[in-house]
């Protein structure tokens, strides 16, 4: 038995710190925290001393067995998760859970798992942080304060199953009224006047009016004024100009730049920086440092002068935002800055070059630029056009990365031929083309990052499960926003001849922003109306710098939260109490034949429209299909789901009808029902249509093949393309032409799936439905019907006996409901 334990919240970081240790230290993994708070109970003493109540769950049983009869046999035992609050605290349930000796306790950090940095932080062990340990509790007390008293609320007032958070019901507010100012917007139109003009080299050029032209009159007699005008260069200034690189990534900044180059959910990114952490490629990716160690820009310094020469190279400090106990050592980098790139797969591959590239352009020399500015005169009018240009004279840190912008609008500036002060011009044509004011973009998850940073909301560690939390809510969507045209008026004067043409364009499309649900719009109202302070931007930055005093030790985290509770609890009991309840009903006007009134609200299946009062004792309903919104809706559009269901006729003596349901329009034929396709009107579907998606579906459902006689039927599910044969569901990889499946390749991938079937099959007893099954990560499972009972990783499953896997089954089956019926007694 190794005489040191060294124990790591995963297993790839188990694996690669085992390469770097000799046969002294045995390497295992905690999966993450072995204790937590329990679900279904508030588990916080709050008449007390805010003592959270621990448990270690169902599932971390077997694992915390083992974990402490190896503990018990080491010498030491090394605490060896993350240097973060977060890991502080595992390691602390670690020692608690397992009972473990002081003496015995090392606690060791690392930004990097290198074998340099893991035998380092050997030599130079610790004790538990208790400060950190205790900002980390202070976090997950109000967090479930927070969430525990409120969710009930909404259950009551709003709808049942909903959730509220700390943070995450502020960045649902953000997401909420940026829609709004979207809705209230008003567009203005303007004319933006540009030129294309011709030098003495030959060579053309773009200029504009500095100031756009407000009306269209204006703006044709301003084109007027320039007919048999001449145009000369009036001034031209070159200034030389610098531009320094980004300071190397924090968790948030490569959060926003995957988002913006590589396209990654910030879910993704931190998922996909987590392996490359874990593989020792980069350093620690939850950081609010901009800092390098010496050892990282002298090997920077090294690697640029070595690959660019010695010009490009550039050595400086950052200075970010201190968060205090809370910032890392630093930034994030690869550990090996003289490897370019690695051969893994695509994503880490892609983060890695970006993690890289952003590392030794923050130590490379500036971009020298020449800016050019140029003004145009006309001999009849005074107004004058303007054109910039932009030459880089030495490109420096731009040889290797430039940084992304979230602003869509932002221009470009180009190169300018040699002009000089005084040229004539020749004019090729000018525009005045009718713009308008845009209202602000949606968020994207990248902007909302930056947002939430700059308002000091939530820390690296929150952002992206903060994100998910409220897309898996359904408060907020990735939403995709149909355009709609308008038609603009252009103006030309070329070869002195004016012309006027009105053209059309697609605006207010988006794809993939953060898009506020009617849900989630409702649910933010209750709780700004409610708990104004819980959802103020001010009070949640607080609470945050309250997480960092306590991580310095300048504050005790019991005493926070008891002057947290003391006003929020009363608040919470007063709104159950006396608030009113909220279905985000909005009345839209009167039924044109009947006078009763139309409304719309959320109802217990969704958002629906509602013929009569809420006091009429006769009402009509109809669901809002899924591209419709309580607060946009018209009532011509509320009227006409009121035309369905339409019945269409029948086909091959099955009743065919069409409506619209709680996941958006169909088709019913018989017993199936066929989702309409995206932007398919239900009220414009005819018979003919309804029957070409019924032959459609037959065809889809048909059996591609058959296998041992049995049929074979092919689809695609929330996991990608699969073929589903003898009710057993095959994913189909990307090896295999979907569209184009052999019989060849169907019994491959039924016998592999067999296969796989047969090796994880341990043990059987058919007669009586039980067996044993391989379950993950070395664990093995029981399985009967839908029971499924995990054995402890140390069984032995050859010994196993029919009679004890059977007590294990009948202890976990839920018992069985009494069908008897309850008699009164006389």
């Amino acid at each position: 038995m190794a005489k040191n334990l060294v124990i790591v919240e995963s297993p790839a970081k188990a694996k690669t710190i085992e390469k770097f240790l000799g046969k002294d230290f045995k390497v295992e993994s905690s999966f993450g925290h072995i204790a937590d708070l329990p679900s279904k109970e508030l588990a916080v003493d709050v008449e007390g001393d805010f003592k959270p109540k621990y448990i270690v769950p169902r599932d971390k049983k077997a694992l915390v067995k083992s974990l402490k009869a190896l503990a018990d046999k080491a010498d030491t035992v090394w605490l060896a998760s993350d240097e973060d609050r977060e890991g502080e605290a595992i390691a602390w349930h670690l020692a608690e859970e397992l009972k473990l000796d002081e003496s015995k306790i090392k606690r060791i950090v690392f930004h990097e798992i290198t074998k340099s940095a893991i035998l380092k932080a050997i030599e130079n062990p610790r004790k538990i942080n208790y400060n950190l340990v205790n900002a980390q509790q202070a976090r997950r007390v109000l967090d479930r304060l927070v969430g525990y008293e409120l969710s009930p609320v909404l259950w009551k007032k709003v709808k049942g199953g909903l959730s509220a958070g700390r943070v995450q019901s502020v960045s649902v507010r953000l997401i909420v009224e940026r829609e709004r100012e979207i809705q209230g917007f008003k567009s203005a139109p303007s004319f933006r006047v540009d030129a294309e003009f011709v030098g003495d080299e030959g060579k053309a050029f773009k200029a504009k009016l500095p100031k756009n032209i407000e009306t269209l009159d204006e703006a044709k007699s301003f084109l007027e004024k320039n007919i048999g005008a001449g145009f000369k260069i009036s001034d031209l200034t070159k200034k030389p100009a610098k531009k320094q690189p980004a300071a190397p990534f924090t968790t948030s900044t490569l959060q926003q730049e995957a988002s913006r180059k590589l396209y990654f959910p910030v879910a993704k990114t931190m998922n996909v920086a987590q392996r490359l952490y874990e593989a020792g490629l980069i350093t620690y990716m939850r950081t609010d440092s901009v800092n390098l160690s010496d050892e990282a820009k002298s090997a920077a310094q090294k690697e640029i002068k070595a690959s660019f020469g010695e010009k490009y190279s550039k050595p400086r400090n950052f200075k970010g935002k201190s968060k205090g106990a809370q910032e890392a050592h630093e930034a994030i980098r690869p550990t090996d800055i003289s490897r370019h790139s690695i051969d893994i797969d695509r994503d880490q591959s892609r983060l890695y070059e970006l993690i890289w590239k952003r590392t030794i352009a923050s130590q490379m020399s500036d971009a020298e630029l020449e800016r050019t500015n140029v003004r145009i005169e006309a001999s009849t009018h005074d107004q004058e056009f303007t054109a910039n240009g932009e030459m880089i004279k030495f490109d420096g840190f731009l040889k290797v990365y430039l940084e992304g912008t979230d602003n869509e609008d932002e221009e470009q500036e180009g190169m300018l031929p040699n002009l000089r002060k005084g040229e004539n011009l020749k004019n090729n044509f000018i525009t005045a083309t009718e713009r308008f004011t845009r209202a602000p973009a949606r968020y994207t998850e990248a902007s909302l990052v930056k947002k939430l940073e700059e308002l000091g909301i939530g820390r690296p560690s929150t952002y992206a499960p903060t994100i998910s939390t409220i897309q898996q809510r359904n408060y907020v969507e990735k939403g995709t926003i149909e355009g709609v045209e308008r038609k603009y008026k252009m103006l030309s004067l070329k070869k002195e001849a004016l012309s006027e043409k009105t053209l059309s364009e697609v605006v207010g499309s988006d794809k993939g922003k953060l898009v506020p649900t009617d849900i989630g719009m409702i649910v933010n109202d209750f709780l700004v109306e409610n708990f104004k302070t819980i959802l103020d931007y001010n009070f949640t930055a607080k609470v945050e710098q309250d997480f960092d005093d306590i991580a310095e030790g300048n504050e005790k985290w019991t005493e926070i939260l008891r002057d947290f509770y003391k006003d929020f609890h009363p608040k919470v009991k007063d709104v159950e109490k006396n608030a009113e309840r909220e279905s985000g009903e909005r009345i839209l006007g009167e039924h044109p034949d009947t006078g009763r009134t139309i409304l719309v609200r959320l109802g217990k299946f969704g958002a629906m429209a509602q013929i009569g009062a809420p006091d009429d004792e006769e009402k009509q309903f109809a669901s809002l299909r899924p591209d419709q919104q309580l607060n946009t809706i018209t009532l011509e559009e509320a009227l006409d789901l009121f035309k369905l269901p339409r019945k269409l006729g029948e086909f091959d003596q099955q009743e065919v009808e069409v409506n619209n349901g709680r996941f958006g329009p169909y088709v019913r034929y018989g017993k199936t029902f066929i989702s309409l396709p995206k932007g398919m009107d239900p009220l414009e579907v005819t018979m003919e249509t309804a029957k070409e998606l019924i032959e459609e579906k037959k065809k889809a459902d048909a059996p591609i093949a058959f296998y041992e006689e049995k049929p074979v039927q092919k689809g695609v599910g929330r996991f990608g393309p699969f073929i589903k044969w003898d009710n057993m569901f095959i994913n189909v990889s990307k090896k295999y032409n979907f569209d184009d499946l052999s019989q060849n390749d169907i019994e491959t991938l039924i016998e592999d799936k067999l296969k796989k079937e047969r090796e994880k099959l341990l043990r059987d007893w058919p007669s009586e439905g039980i067996r044993v099954e391989k379950a993950r990560w070395g664990r093995f499972n029981v399985i009967k019907g839908k029971t499924k009972v995990e054995l402890p990783k140390t069984t032995d499953v050859d010994k196993l006996t029919l009679e004890e896997v059977k007590a294990m089954v009948d202890k976990k089956a839920p018992a069985k409901k009494s069908t008897r019926k309850k008699t009164s007694k006389k």
